[in-house]
């Protein structure tokens, strides 16, 4: 019971973090925007999300999705893929079992090795990927003169959440 217990709870904790994850990058693209897109800024969030479409289907066990992985996209798609790919992931995670997240998934990386990793290593890897990038986006906002970046730390999200 417990176990079940345990594992239900990680359902919503990922739900949790992937809304997160949407709303860190749509406050880094308004940010990005408002630096008139700087190039280094708009290919490293591409890069972002491109990625996690490729996680996606790995965890969905379907072939790579038609985009590579550092796409040559512009600033003006990215709100709509942000959007796309936070509502593709959270009703992945909503349909997760609790015996789901210690599975481990096989699949192929991009230079053709295979690995083996569990759903929830997998899953984090992806919300950690994001912050990383998102680091990266903002030190090439301030060299593009953006003064003040956004707070995109989990735990303000969460204060901001707990106070509406």
């Amino acid at each position: 019971m417990l176990f079940y217990f345990y594992f239900c709870l990680m359902k919503d904790y990922f739900i949790r973090l992937f809304e997160y994850d949407r709303y860190a990058n749509q406050v880094m693209l308004e940010t990005i925007n408002k630096a008139n897109n700087p190039d280094n800024a708009v290919k490293l969030m591409a890069h972002l999300l491109a990625a996690q479409q490729v996680w996606l289907n790995r965890c969905k066990i379907l072939p790579p999705p038609g985009c590579v992985l550092w796409p040559d996209w512009q600033a003006d798609v990215l709100a709509a893929t942000i959007a796309e790919n936070s509502a593709a992931w959270i009703d992945y995670v909503g349909t997760l079992q609790p015996e789901d997240f210690n599975s481990r998934l096989s699949y192929t990386n991009t230079r053709g090795e295979k690995w083996e990793d569990r759903l929830s290593d997998i899953l984090s890897h992806v919300i950690n990927h994001g912050t990383h990038h998102r680091a990266q986006i903002g030190q090439h906002l301030i060299a593009a003169g953006i003064e003040k970046l956004p707070t995109t730390d989990y735990i303000f999200y969460i204060r901001t959440l707990n106070h509406r």
